[in-house]
């Protein structure tokens, strides 16, 4: 069986969010479409604590943008975005929430990131996508979403090392793009690990 997994569309990732991804809005109306043709689909919400510590809001006098070391690991520092029950947390207005059949949460734990929607960055805490997806006897994953270079990336990366077949929807993703070619370096990333990319 197939799934959809629709990564973080959620209203701090679209102006005039905290985090807004360019183009982010763009994919909601693909997603609303996709949905139609999958048997089972899953959401990831990026679902974090308001002082979680890769805000850069957490550490005097950092700015947005700069790379530090969290929990022995490379780390962003992002605005302060998906707030626990926040507006910004929430799903896009536009998005056909009735026909999602189960969400993640992720980025729970205050010390450590997690854009993929299986593992946070250090592999240390699983989310409940894997045995959900395994439950239902789901084989082939298709994914989109926010953002490219991050989230979808690291979900597509995840996804392909614990066995299932995986395709990226990129019309339906949008990328940050942070440095110069952060996207293009993804969809290679992904590519090299066997992400079919369509």
């Amino acid at each position: 069986m197939k799934a959809l997994i629709l990564v973080d569309l959620q209203n701090d990732f679209v102006a005039p969010g905290a985090l807004p991804v360019p183009g982010g809005g763009e994919v909601v109306e693909y997603a609303n479409e996709m949905m139609k043709d999958f048997p089972c689909v899953v959401a990831t919400q990026d679902w974090h604590p308001f002082n979680h510590l890769s805000f850069a809001s957490q550490h005097p006098g950092m700015k947005v943008g700069e790379s530090f070391e969290l929990e022995g690991m490379a780390q962003i520092a992002w605005p302060d975005h998906c707030i626990q029950e926040t507006e910004g947390s929430a799903f896009l207005q536009d998005l056909h929430v009735d026909r999602i059949d189960h969400v993640v949460r992720k980025g729970m734990h205050r010390n450590i990131d997690s854009y993929s929607g299986f593992f946070d960055n250090g592999h240390r805490f699983e989310t409940d996508l894997a045995r959900y997806l395994q439950e239902r006897g789901v084989d082939h994953l298709y994914i989109m979403g926010l953002a490219t270079d991050y989230c979808v990336r690291f979900t597509a990366l995840d996804a392909r090392s614990l066995g299932w077949k995986t395709t990226l929807l990129s019309k339906g993703c949008r990328g940050v793009e942070l440095k110069p070619g952060d996207i293009d370096n993804a969809l290679l990333a992904m590519r090299s690990a066997g992400v079919e990319i369509l």
